[in-house]
């Protein structure tokens, strides 16, 4: 267990800390503001657009490389290759759209106000001016969608950025709307089954193996199944749970998803518009368990996996698992898919530190956070500590206090702190709120900004935060509380892309904290654990009848070593973080182990990457894509 000591040690600023091997992307370069007033936005937008597409067509590095400003970006979601990329520089990205194995067309999209080309900021901001305009999209073997944003160079117009993104394989479209299902067999003769008698064989795999094995149905492994069985894919999920949604409901009693609804819908069934704006987490579970049956999503909840091969000469997994019924007999199967999902949580093994004399501790309780299940009611006047100061940190804190415990947090190293209030009126409110667009183009918008240039976006984000929340942080810095503003200071989701942790997104706690109703102990390593409380580093020490570590998760690929073994967790590469072009990395794309695919993050990142997971997928059931 010593080697969860290491990861959480403050050698390293909290604000710089990323996850190990991830790339701390540069800030990225915008262009001057435009002192030009077209006349004509569509026109200039379809004239670029149409001279990009003759240098792809031709495949002429030079033309391609004339339309863009020398510090442009190109991001590419599979519609050129299979995989997720960012080419910066005009010559650089000249040269992926001439030299890539698809080739791509782009044209305008005015299919509404918002997509059709416009006069406006290309920085989110104000500060830059420029044109914008969504496009369609035509690759080589499929469909998609993107956003093109034009600068001025000099009395020229070109191209400052292009994003583009697979929505769907020709021939291999999801089967909604005019493409559903009929959901009956009309005709008269023996043996014609109803819906009942279909799903029930279905959910049993009878006389069958799916294609797809996803381990985990939280929100990654039922987004995965969705868009998979909108592509005709034959999909099983697998989840030790009794209930579908169960690990959310074993949480700490007070838990609430610090994002607001808009930012979170699922696909193809978003939430109600009486839905609260921050969900509670049991409200939610019951979502996921509706979400499945709604949506005819196959899954085997009470059901363990024995094990798991891979062979190469077949490319396929052999998978037993052990299935306890809902009549309670337990039944042992072996499936032969050819993808197997890990869909477990974007996080790992949970980062217990394996601290001298744990095993002494005489109290009420010491765990992990993700084994607290609430503090206990009747506890006024006992002592807490929780050991750790972001997100689970803070609600846990909260949580003993309304109980009334005596609570310390133990900070290691600095936070990142922003109001729920400030993501919600400030970062999210263009795109996610109850006036903002349709939620696939907010995704697409948002998607569409290139990593570096959505680095420079978070610092200004961050400020326009902070200015916001400036009482809060004053108060927290005199309460003790040490915050920090991220990576190169882009705050709280730059943090979250290149670290996964680190941040709070205030939701009561901090008020508490400057209130002096938990007290903050900052900066100490901790000794030991006492029969009856914690030593620290200086000679201090804390009494305490329950201690809780909300020390984080290690890499993903950790559990992946858990429940794969070796074998498979030898051949992937480490999960999240940023690799150099900024791009996450492992996560919902080739992992390094043919047949193996990592999902997870939080619902938003799970609704727009899921469907690019499954496209994969169908893509190399079809033969359309090879390993």
């Amino acid at each position: 267990m010593a080697i969860a000591n290491v990861q959480i040690q403050p050698s390293i600023l909290s604000k710089d800390r990323i996850e190990p091997g991830s790339t701390d992307i540069p800030l990225g370069i915008l262009p001057k503001t435009s002192t030009l007033t077209p006349e004509d936005p569509d026109g200039i937008v379809s004239a670029l657009i149409t001279k990009l597409n003759e240098g792809i067509a031709k495949k002429d590095n030079a033309a391609v490389a004339a339309v863009f400003i020398e510090n442009s970006y190109w991001r590419d979601h599979l519609c050129l290759s299979w995989a997720f990329r960012t080419l910066k520089g005009s010559e650089s990205l000249s040269k992926f759209a001439v030299e890539s194995p698809s080739s791509v067309k782009l044209e305008i999209d005015r299919s509404s106000p918002m997509k059709a080309p416009h006069v406006g900021p290309i920085d989110a901001f104000g500060e830059v001016n420029g044109l914008e305009s969504f496009v369609k999209v035509t690759a080589s073997f499929g469909t998609g969608t993107g956003v093109v944003r034009i600068a001025q160079q000099g009395d020229e117009w070109k191209l400052f950025t292009v994003f583009t993104t697979l929505l769907e394989i020709t021939n291999h479209e999801e089967v909604i709307n005019e493409r559903r299902p009929a959901g009956v067999q009309h005709g008269a003769y023996q043996g014609r089954q109803n819906w009942q008698d279909r799903r029930n064989e279905d959910i049993n795999q009878e006389g069958k193996d799916p294609a797809v094995v996803i381990v985990g149905a939280g929100q990654g492994g039922l987004t995965a199944a969705a868009r998979l069985k909108m592509l005709n894919v034959d999909t099983l999920l697998i989840d030790q749970e009794d209930r579908i949604g169960d690990s959310w409901r074993r949480r700490y009693h007070q838990l609430v998803l610090h994002d607001p609804v808009w930012y979170d819908h699922l696909p193809y069934l978003p939430f109600p518009p009486n839905w609260p704006i921050f969900t509670p987490k049991d409200k939610l579970a019951d979502f996921f368990e509706s979400y499945v049956k709604i949506l005819e999503l196959n899954v085997w909840v009470r059901t363990k996996l024995k094990s798991t091969s891979w062979d190469e000469s077949t490319r396929q997994w052999t998978i037993v698992v052990e299935r306890t019924k809902a009549d309670g007999s337990v039944e042992i199967r072996t499936l032969h898919p050819r993808h197997v999902i890990q869909a477990t949580g974007h996080s790992g093994k949970k980062n217990l530190p394996d601290f001298k004399g744990m095993e002494s501790f005489k109290g009420d309780r010491i765990c992990h956070s993700s084994d607290f299940t609430g503090a206990k009611d009747g506890s006024k006047g006992k002592k807490a500590i929780v050991v750790g100061s972001c997100n689970s940190g803070h609600d846990i804190a909260q949580d003993f206090y309304e109980k009334g415990y005596d609570v310390t947090m133990v900070q290691r190293s600095s936070t990142c702190v922003v109001s729920s209030k400030s993501i919600t009126e400030i970062a999210l409110k263009a795109l996610y709120s109850e006036a903002a667009p349709p939620t696939e183009d907010a995704d697409t918008y948002l998607v569409s900004i290139a990593p570096e240039l959505f680095k420079l976006q978070q610092t200004k984000v961050d400020g326009l935060m902070r200015t916001n929340d400036a009482q809060t942080l004053e108060g927290l810095e005199k309460a003790g509380f040490k915050v920090d503003r991220g990576p190169m200071d882009a705050g709280l989701m730059i943090k979250y892309f290149q670290r996964g942790g680190g941040y709070y997104i205030d939701v009561g706690g901090s008020q508490l904290i400057i209130d002096g109703k938990v007290k903050v102990k900052h900066g100490q390593e901790i000794s030991e654990i006492l029969s009856n409380g914690i030593r620290f580093a200086d000679g201090s020490e804390l009494v305490a009848d329950e201690i809780i570590f909300a020390t984080g998760y290690q890499n993903m690929r950790t559990q992946a070593r858990i429940i794969f073994g070796d074998a498979v967790a030898d051949r992937v590469d480490d999960v999240w973080g940023l690799n150099h072009e900024g791009e996450f990395r492992t996560i919902w794309q080739r992992s390094g182990h043919p047949g193996f695919w990592f999902m997870g993050g939080n619902l938003a990142l799970c609704r727009y990457y899921s469907r690019l997971l499954a496209l994969q997928i169908k893509a190399l059931e079809e033969g359309i894509a090879q390993y």
